[in-house]
Formats: structure tokens, sequence, C-alpha cells
């Protein structure tokens, strides 16, 4: 990895908060290489691919065609090869099972898709600062879920 970038995936079928998600990055001056995918499909084809360079942070949307992000996170979480990846579950749903779901197949963070553009810069500028080492060896129930 390229040490002066976090590189940063989205797997987000809706194509208005991949556009959002991007320009909200572009204004954070904390450098990112950030790569999108439409579907949990084609994140994973991505993901298996010999060649790339490794991710340190994925956000993922649970619902999504062809392959959910519950699927995606469980297929990542059984290869050791991701085990230093920091997945955070980026969805609108808020239920209890959604949560209780991914904290259980070992997603590292919830966020609730925040309702405005000033509201997202600000999660993805605190979620990119996190020390994964140490919110991962501290992660309970109260860590796990992003709260703004």
């Amino acid at each position: 990895m390229n040490n002066n970038f976090l590189k940063v995936l989205l797997a987000d079928d809706d194509e208005d908060d991949r556009f959002l998600f991007g320009e909200a990055i572009k204004q954070l001056s904390i450098k990112t290489k950030l790569s999108l995918f439409r579907d949990g499909q084609e994140l994973m084809d991505y993901l298996f691919l010999n060649e790339i360079e490794r991710p340190n942070l994925l956000f993922l949307d649970l619902n999504m065609p062809v392959k959910n992000g519950m699927q995606c996170l469980r297929e990542i979480r059984q290869n050791l090869a991701f085990n230093d990846l920091a997945i955070a579950i980026y969805s609108t749903s808020s239920t209890e099972q959604d949560i209780e779901d991914t904290f259980i197949y070992g997603a590292n963070i919830y966020i609730n898709k925040p309702s405005s553009f000033a509201k997202l810069k600000e999660v993805i500028e605190k979620v990119l600062q996190i020390n994964w080492q140490y919110h991962t060896s501290n992660m309970n129930r109260n860590t796990f879920l992003f709260r703004f």
C-alpha cells in the first residue's frame, strides 16, 4: 500500500449515494484512493483479483442486488487474506437484526447513512480517523454502532 493514502472501497447500488460519498471524500484533508462498486458481486470480483492493492477500509451497503452486503461480509471474513480489512456497514437499515447479524459476522462498525451532505462528510472523516487496531480490540456493541 502507498503509505500516503488510505485505500477505501465503497459498495453501494445507489448511484446518488456513490456520487455524494465520492464528493465528500474529495473535500476531506485525508488522502484517500476511493474505488466504487455498484453491487456486491462487482466488489467480490475485485477483491479476489490477486494483483490488487489491499484496501484499508470497506464501506459496505447491505441492500444491494446480485450479492447483498451480508453475503459479502460473510465471504470476506471467511478469507484470511482480509483479516486486517476494516469493514464499515453503511446502510439505511437500522433494524436490530441487521445490526446484530453484521456484528456477529465480523463487521467493525455500523453506520446509518446520514441525511445531509455535511453529516456525511463528518461521518466519513471520523471513520477514516479511527485507529482500527485499537477500535477492534475494544469492540463491543456500544462501539460497534456509530452514533453521530
